[in-house]
């Protein structure tokens, strides 16, 4: 018998002073049995960073041809898609010729910096991918943030992060690689 995702709810307060955007997101982020918490939390933070009222969720994990997150335009095409962890150079060039931007945020900071050498001549010519990369230790911190209801707070101003809880904050920037 195959697992089951775990449901996750979370109350995500945004506030992006670099976008003039300030709102609350009532989530449900269905982890996958293979996920960690770890990256669960690094896309709770994709969403905080590129938050919209059309950036939703998506199957992710279990879809070969869906990013972590999306947003669509009223007509419905993609707008935004978004990736986390170190995709391959096929999935990145799906995402480029099917969206207008494409974000990728690695978290595994070692492991990020090894794959960005060998794929990153080869995405020159994606002139609207942007690919970002979380300073060491900090995944593992926003994995302390994972509960099955959380209510999380998110601040940006000049390329700094502060995410929070009631009990914890980290403060953070991420590395630009692209």
């Amino acid at each position: 018998m195959a697992l089951s995702s775990t449901i996750y709810r979370c109350l995500l307060q945004v506030s992006d002073l670099d976008r003039g955007y300030y709102q609350t997101h009532s989530l449900t982020v269905a982890r996958h049995p293979s996920e960690t918490d770890e990256r669960m939390m690094v896309r709770l933070l994709a969403f905080a960073l590129n938050a919209d009222e059309r950036l939703s969720f998506t199957r992710g994990v279990s879809q070969d041809d869906e990013p972590d997150l999306w947003q669509h335009s009223l007509s419905g095409d993609i707008t935004l898609w978004v990736e986390i962890g170190q995709p391959d150079e096929k999935r990145i060039k799906k995402g480029c010729s099917r969206s207008e931007r494409v974000v990728i945020y690695c978290f595994q900071h070692r492991s990020a910096s090894v794959w960005w050498k060998q794929i990153s001549a080869k995405l020159e010519r994606f002139a609207h991918l942007s690919v970002f990369k979380l300073p060491e230790g900090i995944g593992e911190q926003l994995s302390s943030f994972a509960q099955r209801n959380m209510d999380l707070q998110c601040t940006m101003q000049d390329g700094e992060i502060w995410f929070s809880d009631e009990n914890t904050s980290i403060h953070f920037a991420l590395e630009q690689l692209r």
